[in-house]
């Protein structure tokens, strides 16, 4: 049955929406695609960038005259080195879960032999290590030279919990506040190292494991810009089809008037 002649004006204006909203839509699936293609490309410079770093032998940490100009895209997960004595008397314990529990990461100051103060996250412990008292024995006593990953500070807290400096409950490696707490007189490093595990033999039970970063990208760019793609593919065809069922209900009322008797 063809459309009354005062319903059509009204289904063609319809349609015409229809059409223009899909063609917005498509546009937008368009370019949410390319920026994933984009993000795509970005990440996997990253992972190349700091597979690289991994796979390089350890540098001196950057020293003081560096500082301002250390940065996630070029230093973050840098394998360094530092020389100095740790003051266990001010570390501090920051809320962690990794592969063994949950825990507490152990941040120790080191005095550098430069004189600058570098915050070292000596590993992993338990709950039940969380006292200094049942670690003491195994902590490192004069000299030492720590060998791990460049880490930089993670300000505030974490995504559901803040630092609490006044109380000592720490959720993120906060370098300048975990400082400021622990009254480290003098420069200090605006980043700290994850210590690597490099004993021949396993740490004793009651030490910090070390060793416990992840570096891991999650990498789902592709996967999210076929989706866009796909769903820009489908506005497509909507398209088409209105255009198409447009065009064939326009034939169809030429030829209903030209069907009816002069």
């Amino acid at each position: 049955m063809a459309d009354l002649p005062q319903e059509r004006p009204r289904r063609r204006i319809a349609l015409w929406a229809l059409q223009l909203g899909a063609a917005l839509l498509f546009v937008g699936f368009v370019a949410l695609g390319s920026w994933q293609v984009q993000r795509l490309g970005w990440k996997q410079d990253l992972i190349a960038r700091v597979e690289k770093r991994l796979a390089a032998p350890p540098v001196l940490a950057p020293g003081a005259s560096r500082w301002e100009g250390v940065n996630k895209a070029e230093d973050e997960y840098r394998r360094v080195f530092v020389r100095g004595a740790f003051d266990h008397s001010r570390e501090v314990l920051v809320g962690a879960s990794t592969e063994l529990g949950t825990g507490y990461w152990v941040l120790t100051p080191l005095r550098s032999t430069d004189g600058n103060w570098v915050l070292v996250n000596r590993g992993f412990v338990p709950p039940e290590y969380k006292a200094r008292v049942s670690r003491t024995a195994t902590e490192a006593q004069g000299e030492v030279v720590v060998q791990g990953l460049l880490r930089l500070t993670e300000p505030g807290g974490s995504l559901l919990r803040k630092n609490e400096p006044a109380t000592g409950r720490w959720f993120s490696r906060d370098v300048q506040a975990i400082g400021k707490a622990q009254a480290l007189e003098g420069p200090l490093a605006p980043y700290f190292i994850d210590e690597a595990d490099m004993r021949p033999v396993p740490k004793a039970e009651t030490s910090p494991r070390g060793g416990l970063t992840v570096v891991r990208f999650p990498n789902s760019h592709l996967s999210y810009a076929l989706t866009w793609f796909a769903m820009a593919a489908m506005t497509a065809g909507i398209v088409i089809y209105l255009w198409r069922d447009r065009r064939r209900r326009e034939r169809a009322g030429v030829d209903d008037r030209a069907s009816e008797p002069a």
